[in-house]
């Protein structure tokens, strides 16, 4: 199998990863491929969201599309968090309306044990194939790979599907904490192999998405997965940067630098001053309210500035959202402000 052509070295992403010098604030953001798209939408409205995710050319197509309409720095593989568990031996299915629904969920340790963590990079081959397609068509624009962190994956998988209190899956870790743990190695082997998959197919850099962790207390995370999420970090191929993201995470931001990753993101609810001065030797990712998107450029140019500033000096800083692009977000506005963060910041 031919090898993809990685990113150059020198592009500001990789560099901002690596906390380099850059010629401007690289920019990239979350969900850079969706349904604030037209092109997205039509896409969507001949294929299902899980036969798009697993047909290369088309996921391939929309994470090209939407580095070339928007002009950022890197591109993210599009993909989904959830379909690591297919292999592991859950049933995924995603409802309209009602978003992803795991059949079958965990509810304690016998369903645990007919799991497995052991899965075959090639049940997964699709987002490889899609990886190489997008490395073919812009060789020279970083890619981003992905998977879910353990955590919020296991909550997904115990809860059945989306949740506010996350009351199943606290219930598992506190009742029966061997089994919760025994899901999370399993989880965290699983997404290693994702991961390392993705790298292998070139990926010039991975996001490991907590989107849940912020339901933990500072001390839940750091009994229940700050070891695991070492174990993924640590067992990665070297010299591919590791991002780690999680929202209202500002409580034990630490604890997420303290996995080993080179980037850790921040969402919106913490001043990038703050974390700045607790993570001086990380670099960071953020952190723009989501919702900026919807006003007048004049208004986020505002916000862009504060973040820029804030980050100045720092180690590195990769410019993003503090969550994903929402529906409805008006396009010109997202490509207004990447043109910002690379006017603003340039050196």
């Amino acid at each position: 199998m031919t090898a993809a052509t990685p990113a150059p070295t020198t592009s500001n992403f990789l560099r901002a990863c690596r906390g380099e010098p850059v010629t401007h604030t690289p920019v990239w953001l979350m969900r850079q491929a969706g349904r604030f798209q037209a092109e997205y939408r039509a896409i969507r409205e001949k294929v299902g969201f899980l036969e798009l995710c697993k047909t290369p050319e088309l996921a391939a197509e929309v994470t090209v599309f939407a580095v070339r309409q928007l002009g950022v720095d890197a591109g993210i593989i599009f993909a989904d968090i959830l379909l690591v568990l297919e292999p592991m031996g859950l049933r995924v299915t995603f409802e309209k309306g009602d978003g992803p629904v795991i059949h079958d969920p965990i509810a304690g340790a016998g369903d645990v044990d007919r799991l497995t963590g052991e899965i075959e990079p090639a049940s997964l081959g699709y987002v490889g194939e899609a990886i190489r397609a997008f490395k073919r068509e812009l060789p020279t624009v970083p890619l981003i790979g992905f998977a879910g962190a353990p955590f919020t994956l296991a909550s997904y998988a115990i809860e059945g599907g989306g949740s506010k209190q996350y009351i199943a899956t606290k219930r598992l870790m506190y009742e029966d904490p061997g089994a919760f743990s025994a899901l999370m190695e399993r989880l965290s082997t699983a997404i290693t192999r994702f991961l390392t998959m993705q790298i292998e197919a070139g990926a010039d850099a991975v996001q490991l998405f907590d989107s849940w962790a912020g339901a933990l207390s500072p001390s839940d995370y750091r009994r229940h997965v700050a070891p695991h999420m070492k174990r993924i970090v640590s067992t990665l191929p070297d010299g591919v940067p590791v991002i780690t993201f999680g929202t209202g995470t500002g409580g034990f931001l630490e604890e997420l630098a303290a996995s080993g990753a080179d980037v850790v993101g921040v969402d919106w609810r913490l001043d990038m001053a703050d974390a700045a001065r607790r993570l001086p030797g990380v670099t960071l990712q953020g952190n723009l309210d989501p919702v900026t998107l919807f006003g007048p450029v004049d208004a986020m140019r505002r916000e862009v500035e504060a973040i820029l500033s804030a980050a100045r000096g720092h180690r590195g800083h990769v410019f993003n959202l503090g969550h994903g692009i929402l529906p409805g977000t008006p396009v010109d506005h997202v490509r207004a402000l990447v043109e910002l963060v690379h006017e603003l910041s340039a050196r």
